[in-house]
């Protein structure tokens, strides 16, 4: 009998505790030496087992980083040309660009009377040429930049220094661009693709049909065997008729594309991608001209949709 009573003292239900005292029980309890349900130890384990984890899980991560910076290059792209996202077809980019609010916009549009209107962009591409002064030739020396022609290409590791600003006509900020004078200069460069190079239209029969008139007959009145021909050319006309007949005449300063020499870009130091300016002259006030440009060498295609090999903007002068 007293062994049976004290089976039932053992299996007996623990004193009911309120909320309160069942909290303050839960984060110390003095008889057993738990907080928060767990003794010392076990909160040792625990700790043990995730440090241990967590720092093998850090150190895995940190070998396959280390495994994959092995494979790349600081100079140059794993995947280049073709086999790279980019590719091997170059695009266009022009400035200025609308502001930063507007940024699905390729538009032009200003009042030339109006000096808080132009202002925009004149600042903006003050500051695109910015980078293209050449006037400190220190500064050219230390940044790897030599003079080049097309009987004189940069040495390996060396760049070819682009046309100074006092090459670009009336496209200069003294004469703001020709802005104020409703004959705006828009800046085309070519997108840069390492490693890529031009193939050049050394012979009249790689001439494609499509090309315009006016730069066959140019490329036409050229030798054969003239080094000039080493250029990507540029056009820039209107891409509907009203456009072509409200655009006007158009000047290609400092000539009209980009000399072969600049090609190809390897990411070397102080390299500047050849730029010119498209100055035009009158173009029709009050209307949309919708503009598109293209760069012309044998191995750049010209796809409207994508915008391969060209750019479209509008530009409307008020």
């Amino acid at each position: 009998m007293a062994d049976k009573n004290k089976q039932g003292e053992y299996y007996s239900r623990p004193a009911k505790l309120g909320k309160w005292e069942g909290f303050k029980q839960f984060l110390w309890n003095s008889e057993t030496s738990e907080c928060l349900g767990r003794t010392g130890g076990s909160w040792a384990k625990i700790l043990l087992f995730y440090v241990i984890f967590y720092a093998a899980l850090a150190g895995f991560f940190a070998a396959i980083f280390a495994v994959f910076y092995q494979t790349l290059d600081d100079q140059k792209p794993k995947w280049m040309l073709d086999n790279g996202l980019i590719g091997s077809n170059p695009g266009l980019g022009f400035r200025p660009m609308p502001e930063e609010s507007n940024v699905e916009s390729t538009l032009i549009w200003f009042e030339a009377s109006n000096d808080h209107n132009t202002e925009y962009w004149i600042n903006a591409l003050n500051d695109f040429t910015k980078m293209y002064d050449t006037k400190n030739d220190k500064d050219d020396k230390e940044k790897n930049r030599v003079d080049c022609n097309f009987d004189t290409y940069p040495k390996e590791g060396k760049v070819c220094r682009v046309s100074s600003s006092n090459k670009f006509g009336k496209c200069t900020k003294e004469n703001k661009y020709g802005y104020p004078q409703s004959s705006p200069c828009v800046f085309l460069k070519l997108n840069k693709i390492y490693n890529w190079e031009p193939e050049f239209y050394n012979r009249t029969s790689d001439l494609p049909d499509n090309m315009p008139e006016d730069l066959q007959e140019q490329i036409k009145g050229m030798s054969e065997t003239d080094n000039k021909h080493k250029m990507i050319w540029v056009t820039c006309e209107g891409e509907n008729p009203a456009d072509i007949e409200n655009l006007g005449p158009i000047n290609y300063l400092p000539e009209r594309g980009f000399a072969g020499y600049y090609f190809p870009f390897k990411n070397q130091k102080g390299y500047l991608p050849p730029t010119i300016a498209i100055n035009f002259e009158r173009p029709k006030t009050g209307v949309l001209i919708n503009i598109e440009c293209k760069a012309w060498a044998i191995n750049i295609h010209h796809d409207r949709a994508d915008r391969r090999g060209s750019v479209h903007f509008e530009l409307m002068v008020d």
